[in-house]
């Protein structure tokens, strides 16, 4: 081992890029930890395996087997098994060693390397498809998708295709150097006459260079996570984890109301009774702003992958309704990060601003038009739930400004009076047997 200028640069780098990962991430979880409180932490059995089979094992996305599944997979895990290698790279620029881990584990090595060669260029593939699917023959779920949305996808793509074209002239520049430890190895070594010409100098300048852009841009991509849509990559493990695990048409109960009801139920309950003096302040009925909702509804706006699979399962949508799943949960972020500037400001609670995430993000239009299907949460591949933060809205329209649409307010109407939705009482209902 040998420790010099390189290492002293290297571990400023490192430590600058994981401090800057972990101020941003801070700042993300705080305004996640805004929403109100819920608890999900039971059945954690349940939790733990569907962890496993969607965040980890990829299921909802191969489902449909479509090309975009299958490539998906191969860039997924081009990610977590490649950058398994990231840790050699670490202890190697910390310490001055290289490729600490060639010579105790031989074969062994040899075999990992080759296999994350292979993903490597499996990767490249699949990266070129998926620019080619977002900008040329444009798939119809992100034709909508504009300025930055667009742009950080194609970002997203252009930086893997580095990070691995890096990785593969590293191996290459190496295979043709002299006393090298290791390689040469499948991928690279194919590569190598690429190099053949080049002088011994000239060789360790273009190893240096591909090992330092592949590290750097490791530590740039994580840094650059937590602005992207990608934040996904991390944050669909706990995600998933928080998911629903009740029947998907079952709707949750105020427990304000709840207590009502209850009350009501109870004869032994005094109507008069004062409240008591710790009581509680009454919540708002529904949702207004991000506040209002929970903090894994606030998880779900962070975890959205904008792909457009709940957007493009959405009849709503399908039938030119302007209800999109995917913009409500796009707007629900961006509304998160707004009100969250005012806390970077030194605030202790968020401050008014004159904004609510209804109708200056999310319209009532686009509210109403949700029939409630489930379909969206349904196809999202990380399990967001779309749904349940346009019926919280829809409950705060109803119950606190008595907003419902037209043909809402009528059925309810009916069923306060004839105790059933049509407009004709009980008494009526089996008519229809006598008609001709």
């Amino acid at each position: 081992m040998h420790f010099g200028i390189q290492n002293i640069i290297f571990i400023l780098v490192l430590g600058v890029a994981a401090f800057l990962f972990a101020r941003k991430f801070g700042r993300i979880w705080r305004n996640i930890k805004m929403g109100r409180n819920i608890h999900r932490s039971d059945r954690k059995g349940e939790r733990w395996a569907l962890m496993g089979r969607v965040a980890f094992g990829q299921t909802k996305m191969v489902k449909r087997r479509t090309i975009a599944g299958f490539f998906h997979v191969l860039i997924y895990a081009g990610f977590i098994l490649i950058n398994i290698e990231i840790l050699e790279i670490i202890i190697d620029g910390i310490f001055g060693t290289h490729r600490l881990f060639a010579a105790p584990l031989g074969p062994v090595y040899d075999t990992a390397i080759n296999f994350f060669e292979i993903l490597a260029v499996l990767v490249i593939i699949s990266c070129l498809v998926f620019l080619w699917r977002r900008n040329v023959n444009v798939v119809p779920r992100l034709k909508d998708l504009k300025g930055w949305a667009k742009a950080d996808g194609n970002n997203i793509l252009i930086i893997e295709l580095v990070l691995m074209i890096a990785l593969l002239t590293l191996g290459a520049a190496e295979a043709n150097m002299e006393g090298s430890e290791a390689g040469p190895w499948l991928v690279s070594g194919l590569l190598a006459p690429i190099f053949s010409g080049v002088s011994q100098e000239n060789l360790v300048i273009i190893e240096r260079v591909a090992w330092w852009a592949h590290i750097v841009g490791i530590l740039a991509f994580l840094n650059y996570l937590p602005y992207s849509k990608h934040f996904h990559i991390i944050l669909a493990f706990p995600n998933v984890w928080y998911s629903k695990l009740d029947e998907k048409g079952r709707f949750s109960n105020l427990e304000s109301v709840k207590k009502e009801v209850e009350l009501m139920m109870d004869p032994n309950a005094d109507p008069y009774a004062a409240p008591a003096e710790d009581a509680a302040p009454p919540e708002r009925f529904g949702a207004k702003d991000v506040t209002d909702l929970n903090w894994v509804q606030l998880l779900n706006a962070y975890s959205c992958t904008e792909c457009g699979r709940c957007t493009a399962s959405c009849p709503a949508n399908i039938t030119g309704k302007k209800l999109s799943p995917r913009k409500i949960m796009m707007d629900t972020r961006d509304r998160i990060e707004e009100v969250g500037k005012h806390l970077d400001q030194g605030s202790e609670k968020p401050a008014e601003d004159g904004k609510t995430l209804l109708d200056d993000y999310i319209t009532r239009e686009e509210l109403w038009a949700c029939t409630t299907c489930n379909a969206c949460t349904e196809a999202c591949p990380v399990n967001i739930d779309p749904l349940s933060i346009i019926m919280d809205m829809r409950r705060y329209l109803v119950m606190e400004e008595s907003a419902a649409n037209q043909q809402i307010n009528m059925m309810m109407t009916n069923v306060e009076n004839n105790g059933a939705p049509w407009a004709y009482p009980q008494a009526d209902r089996g008519n229809w047997i006598h008609e001709i």
